[in-house]
């Protein structure tokens, strides 16, 4: 059975190489999806050779028309622990993790933003009919000396590879540079244009093979003789609704990226002003707050400025009762010399403390009316206070000084000074009476009072 290239068969193929310069049109999206899936099955299971970086590249694609745009909120680590994007020759060929597989493919990922899906998948086709082995079909042969060979049959010609390396041809013949191709039997043979080169035959297996062979030849030469051919009106047409078509799409794409972007600006205008909205509350709340503690600190310095003011009072009234305590010594006479002179001393120190504490009733009462101009100094005021009221309980006893007679109650019993001695007319029972009241003055000097020291206390 002989067939000539020059007959026309209907013939189709998912798989063929294409030049850059062809665009792959895909009628129905369901024809479209499968072709595409096939690409992606091919280079997976390692039909089709690809280097690692391209692997990467034609993954990240992948993930873009599957996933969309990338969005680190939603596409996290480990988003595409599941997927099959590499083939296992590549994953094999590097001593890295699937984090780190997963990290180099969401870096190209991240860089696709604003493809639509047809487009990603556009460009995953592009860079996949680069590729060496891209829409080559091979079959055993076997030449006229028996060696075992792998034709290929893709868009561009016919290849003869070694079976060891199926990247690199060791025969090619370009479909423009063949005369003629037949078969009889199990026997192709190759007729170049060019007398010159030899004649090449080659015999496969099987006949069914020999048929699906023809047929491939056929159809990528006549695909090949039509590129060469200028556009009929009916694909000029076709390419000019396609154009159109793309332009639609491109500017729905471009409105819904415009609006995409208004609502993403006031999702975010929304969301600063929620968020001032917050602030202001906080800081609304926050000065409430500072307003009840200074209420608060102002009642406290009043409450305190208040006790101060009683305590200037209580200090007056003890000035008055160690004054009315004064009156009481002066009006007990001591009968000899040194009893008068101890009193005499107490009479001095009583003034003393007397009038210190008359200063320190006033300071203290001028302190409390200045704590009601001034909140604040009333701490201060409270504490001196408390210091010298502390001061003033445990005070030690002064020295002796020379105190200036007083003149004496006329129920006391007189007694004159003659030279350097004394001359006393005393009673017996005017004695007695003194010597009690002297021991009833040591025992109230050896129990003083918890809340306010006695005079009698400091004269000791």
């Amino acid at each position: 059975m002989a067939g000539a290239i020059a007959s026309r068969m209907s013939f189709s193929s998912l798989k063929r190489k294409q030049p850059k310069t062809f665009t792959v049109r895909i009628v129905t999206m369901d024809a479209e999806m499968e072709f595409n899936c096939e690409v992606k099955k091919q280079i997976l299971e390692e039909k089709i050779y690809c280097p690692p970086e391209a692997s990467v590249l034609l993954a990240s694609y992948a993930v873009q028309a599957k996933y969309g745009d990338y969005d680190p909120s939603v596409h996290k680590r480990g988003f595409l622990a599941q997927e099959e994007l590499l083939p296992k020759r590549v994953i094999n060929l590097y001593q890295m993790t699937p984090e780190m597989w997963e990290e180099r493919i969401t870096a190209w990922y991240a860089e696709h933003r604003g493809r639509a899906r047809d487009e990603a998948e556009m460009e995953y086709l592009k860079i996949a009919q680069d590729l060496e082995m891209y829409g080559v079909n091979y079959f055993a042969i076997r030449n006229k000396k028996g060696t075992e060979l792998l034709l290929g049959v893709d868009a561009l010609g016919l290849h003869i590879y070694d079976p060891e390396n199926r990247l690199t041809p060791k025969i090619s013949f370009p479909w423009n540079e063949i005369r003629n191709i037949s078969y009889s039997d199990k026997e192709f043979t190759i007729k170049p244009l060019d007398k010159k080169i030899d004649v090449f035959k080659f015999n496969s297996s099987k006949l069914r093979v020999n048929k699906l062979i023809l047929q491939l030849c056929i159809g990528n030469h006549d695909l090949f003789m039509r590129r060469r051919k200028a556009d009929s009106l009916e694909v000029q047409q076709m390419k000019a609704q396609a154009r159109e078509e793309k332009a639609r799409k491109q500017m729905e794409r471009q409105r819904l990226a415009r609006e995409k972007q208004m609502r993403e600006e006031a999702e975010r205008t929304r969301d600063e002003l929620e968020r001032r909205l917050l602030q202001m509350k906080e800081e609304a709340t926050m000065a409430n707050e500072a307003l009840m503690r200074s209420e608060e600190t102002a009642d406290l310095l009043a409450e305190k400025a208040q006790i101060t003011e009683e305590e200037a009072k209580l200090l007056a009234q003890k000035a008055a009762e160690a004054e009315q305590e004064m009156q009481r010594i002066k009006a007990t006479a001591i009968r000899t010399e040194e009893e008068k002179r101890l009193m005499e001393q107490k009479v001095l120190e009583a003034e003393v403390l007397a009038l210190k504490m008359a200063e320190e009733s006033e300071r203290r009462a001028k302190e409390a009316d200045q704590l009601k101009q001034d909140l604040q100094e009333a701490r201060e005021a409270e504490r001196r206070a408390k210091q010298k009221l502390l001061e003033i309980a445990t005070k030690p006893t002064y020295p002796p000084m020379n105190p200036i007679p007083a003149p004496l109650p006329p129920d006391i019993p007189s007694f004159n000074l003659i030279g350097d001695g004394l001359s006393f007319d005393f009673k017996d029972t005017d004695m007695k009476r003194l010597s009690m009241e002297i021991e009833k003055e040591n025992s109230l000097c050896r129990a003083p009072s918890p809340e306010w020291p006695s005079l009698k206390s400091s004269s000791r």
